[in-house]
């Protein structure tokens, strides 16, 4: 008999009266039986639990639901690093130093880290789909307009802007998943849409080098906004109707509640500040890539320097096996493997040969994609409630991250070169590998308590 069958016979016994919670000594056996309606209901099988209509792997709609957010990610990592790339070429055209002309990249970054918040409210009351297809289309409004930024000051309000346009997009996509992808296949989900973010930063990046190249960084820019146009209606076309989404609260009080209890918890904390840092060193390395290898001893073209991104096709592996990856090592274990294969790489990103730093870039960018979907898919997993509130703080850390690494890269680089960037990513991994390491002992913590 069911525990459920069990209270419910206690609560009638408990109102019942008390001369027929028990029986007489002297009332006949037959007395005592169960009336055949109370045996049949007695003997009733519990309900057959509901199917899970969650998409899973092969199912129905989950190839569209794929496609649609890989797109998505294209987009917007096309969108919010399209002047990255440029930078040396813009440094020149606006006659702005290279720390002056990183903000173009940190101030969209920051855009997004700032708006993330209150863009995952949002979509806790009006749904994933409607505030994703919103964040896109106002960012690909101003994708359009970015080419015809006057001066460092506008190109840099316009870029904060599209930051903020497409905060709407990471947060509410990690948690769109959570809620309509069955959990076993959630990492590999999030890996895919991870993946669709290497492949927008890649072609971003070489689209606009060769375009840069042959026509001038606005034009570059521009037709990366006419892609992401495209990418956003494919989208909207493709993503099937949430049907497990339930309309959430704005109210300050419930969305101050589920941010200090994803606050408040350790491992929460923990996956946030990793995902920052790593992204501190991601960010650093690619901000000033452009310069170094613009510089002697390589003083490579602009078109050359856009192809060197084809490396983001590694972070697109390895972000698409990420569960796999955890599913052989553990969580902890993939950010271990992840955090070294990262700080590998910029070692070998010091020498002064093209062929090594081409190796080092590979290493760095399998390693931040690996951790990054192994670090946000966790962050899924854990919140058991408020999941896009959870999301956002680890997006807002994330581009935090993306933020000040990109400007202490290149200042760094501007001080004392390469080494500068390279130190700076490598105390940030150090900080990965500290906190990996007290999730490592807590685990072990709770652990023997269990068996105690």
């Amino acid at each position: 008999m069911s525990p459920a069958d069990t209270g419910a016979l206690t609560r009638v016994s408990a109102d019942a009266p008390a001369d027929t919670q028990a029986p007489s000594p002297t009332a006949p056996a037959d007395t005592q039986a169960p009336s055949p309606t109370a045996s049949a209901d007695a003997q009733a099988p519990s309900p057959a639990p509901a199917p899970d209509s969650r998409l899973t792997p092969g199912g129905p709609g989950y190839r569209r639901m794929s496609l649609a957010l890989f797109l998505a990610g294209v987009a917007t990592f096309a969108l919010l690093y399209s002047t990255q790339a440029l930078l040396p070429l813009i440094s020149d055209d606006l006659s702005v130093a290279a720390g002056a002309a990183s903000w173009t990249v940190a101030a969209a970054t920051g855009g997004l880290a700032l708006f993330v918040l209150p863009m995952s409210a949002l979509s806790e009351r009006f749904g994933r789909r409607t505030v994703m297809t919103a964040s896109l289309a106002v960012a690909v409004a101003v994708g359009l307009l970015v080419p015809f930024a006057p001066s460092i000051g506008w190109l840099v309000a316009l870029r904060a802007v599209q930051g903020a346009a497409l905060a709407g997009l990471p947060a509410s996509a990690t948690a769109y998943l959570a809620e309509e992808v069955r959990p076993k296949a959630l990492v590999t989900a999030i890996g895919l849409f991870v993946a669709g973010n290497s492949i927008g930063g890649m072609s971003g990046r070489l689209l606009t080098g060769w375009i840069a190249q042959l026509f001038g960084w606005r034009v570059a820019v521009g037709t990366i906004g006419v892609v992401a146009v495209g990418c956003a209606v494919a989208f909207r076309l493709l993503l099937p109707a949430p049907r497990h989404f339930t309309a959430g609260s704005l109210r300050p009080r419930v969305l101050l509640g589920a941010l200090r209890d994803h606050l408040g918890n350790p491992l929460l904390r923990r996956l946030y500040a990793i995902g920052a840092l790593f992204m501190t060193v991601f960010g650093g390395v690619y901000t000033v890539i452009g310069y170094r290898l613009t510089d002697a001893p390589f003083s490579l073209p602009q078109g050359v320097i856009g192809s060197i991104f084809l490396v983001y096709l590694v972070g697109t592996v390895s972000a698409s096996t990420a569960g796999r990856l955890v599913g052989r090592l553990g969580r902890r274990g993939a950010l271990y493997l992840a955090g070294g294969t990262t700080a590998a790489g910029l070692l070998l990103s010091l020498a002064d040969s093209l062929p090594l730093v081409l190796a080092g870039l590979v290493l760095i960018t399998a390693g931040f994609f690996a951790g990054h979907a192994v670090a946000s898919s966790a962050v899924s997993r854990t919140a058991t409630h408020g999941r896009a509130q959870a999301q956002a703080l680890y997006q807002s850390a994330y581009y935090i991250g993306s933020s000040v690494g990109s400007t202490l890269g290149a200042t760094a680089y501007h001080a004392t070169g390469w080494p500068g960037t390279v130190a700076i990513g490598l105390l940030a991994l150090a900080g990965v590998t500290a906190i990996t390491l007290l999730g490592t002992r807590a685990a072990r913590r709770t652990a023997v308590a269990r068996t105690a």
